[in-house]
């Protein structure tokens, strides 16, 4: 770098542009890379634009905020942080020198130069996603890649670095370099004001890295309606959840459908059961009352002193039955086997028709 050069960094910060700035970057031919550019509060609502060019004199415009963006070129402004990007897309060997101006009327521009290192190969110092996202009160682990020795550190656009570990604007950081090549970052209990640019820094080269810090998202779920983005006479909206939310919702649901499967079947098993075991009992019943239908009951009554007749009331069927014996009695029984259930049809017949029989008992 020439003797001009230097005098216009030292001019540069001197008009107001912050010492914590990005002078020289390793980039990737064919690839984009974002620069942001700090400027003083008063020159808020001013013109920003970026400049290609060695020399300031004779570089040339390439984007204004005032303009529309080109497909090569893009800016913008943050204008509560104080800071306006540019990025370069498609980047060449011919992309090397910009500059980042702010206008002032009625005297010089306000003016940053940098400078790109387009490579074919491995970079010198990069991070692997510039944009880096993370959770209010949560933790975010960055890892600088380099390839030159030396002393590393970790800085905030406009703000103070660290090498080692220490507090940086109300955020713990911590430093680890036991990785060979790596120089990684840990910040921890990110507010929402830790958002913003930060530098990677390893020796005269510098790689942004934006960080972006959001509150963490409250769990609702599907179709749950936002009551407090709905206004009179709107209509409500539902709440859009992600992937892993859809799942876990997805789960409950086949929960709870297995939930209801289950006892749906033990309740069927137990209406089985008790249908079955009042089909047995019914049979049963059944089956002693016919048991008790086909039994004959008979009263045999034995006699001494009468020879004329011997009387045996057989009421099964409630009918009753009388024999005759003409023949002296002795100690005689009688007895009637009925084994159906169909009743007896009375027969008369002569006494010389009939056979008689007589049982001794001794």
């Amino acid at each position: 770098m020439d003797v001009p050069l230097r005098v216009l960094f030292i001019i540069a910060g001197l008009t107001g542009i912050h010492s914590i700035r990005v002078s020289e970057v390793s980039v990737e031919a064919g690839g984009s890379i974002s620069i942001p550019c700090l400027y003083l509060p008063q020159y808020t609502n001013h013109v920003k634009y970026l400049c290609k060019g060695y020399h300031w004199s004779s570089c040339t415009y390439e984007v204004k905020t005032d303009q529309k963006n080109s497909t090569k070129f893009s800016i913008s402004d943050n204008k509560l942080l104080n800071i306006f990007t540019v990025t370069v897309n498609e980047l060449t060997i011919g992309d090397l020198d910009y500059w980042c101006a702010v206008e002032i009327n009625r005297r010089a521009d306000v003016k940053n130069y940098f400078h790109l290192s387009v490579t074919t190969g491995t970079r010198s110092l990069y991070v692997a996603n510039q944009q880096t996202p993370a959770f209010q009160g949560g933790d975010v682990t960055i890892d600088c890649y380099h390839r030159n020795p030396g002393e590393m550190s970790w800085c905030r656009m406009g703000g103070s670095c660290v090498t080692t570990s220490g507090s940086m604007d109300g955020t713990w950081v911590t430093i680890n370099t036991s990785v060979p090549n790596v120089f990684s970052v840990t910040m921890r209990g990110l507010r929402t004001e830790s958002s913003g640019w930060y530098l990677c820094v390893s020796g005269k080269l510098q790689f942004p890295v934006h960080l972006t810090v959001t509150d963490q998202p409250t769990t609702k779920t599907p179709n749950e309606v936002d009551l407090s983005s709905v206004s009179a006479g709107a209509t409500p909206t539902t709440v859009q959840e992600g992937p892993n939310r859809n799942a876990s919702f997805g789960l409950m649901q086949t929960l709870i459908i297995s939930s209801v499967l289950i006892f749906a079947f033990m309740a069927a098993l137990f209406f089985w059961f008790m249908l079955t075991r009042h089909k047995q009992n019914k049979s049963a019943s059944s089956a002693k009352n016919e048991a008790e239908e086909e039994v004959t009951y008979c009263v045999v009554k034995p006699t001494r002193n009468l020879s004329s007749q011997v009387i045996h009331d057989c009421r099964g069927d409630h009918k009753s039955y009388t024999i005759h014996n003409n023949k002296a009695a002795e100690e005689v029984t009688y007895s009637v086997v009925k084994p159906t259930r169909k009743p007896l049809r009375q027969v008369v017949a002569e006494d010389e028709n009939v056979t008689y029989s007589t049982l001794a008992l001794r």
